[in-house]
């Protein structure tokens, strides 16, 4: 079964952090994210993966 994809929101919460600071991450530290339109969609294994990786390692917002 494929994965689902989820908002900025969902993924916000599922790290814990507002959703300026995935856009900033996003902008500023190549958090795996895809645009979909004008919306941000995420794969929580690829955002698992960055994070474990090195991802939001400093400067959390």
């Amino acid at each position: 079964m494929s994965e689902p994809w989820l908002s900025a929101d969902d993924i916000a919460a599922h790290l814990g952090v507002t959703k300026e600071t995935v856009y900033v991450w996003i902008a500023d530290k190549g958090m795996p994210a895809h645009k979909v339109g004008r919306l941000w969609k995420f794969q929580v294994s690829e955002v698992d993966e960055w994070v474990r990786s090195r991802g939001a390692s400093s400067d959390v917002s």
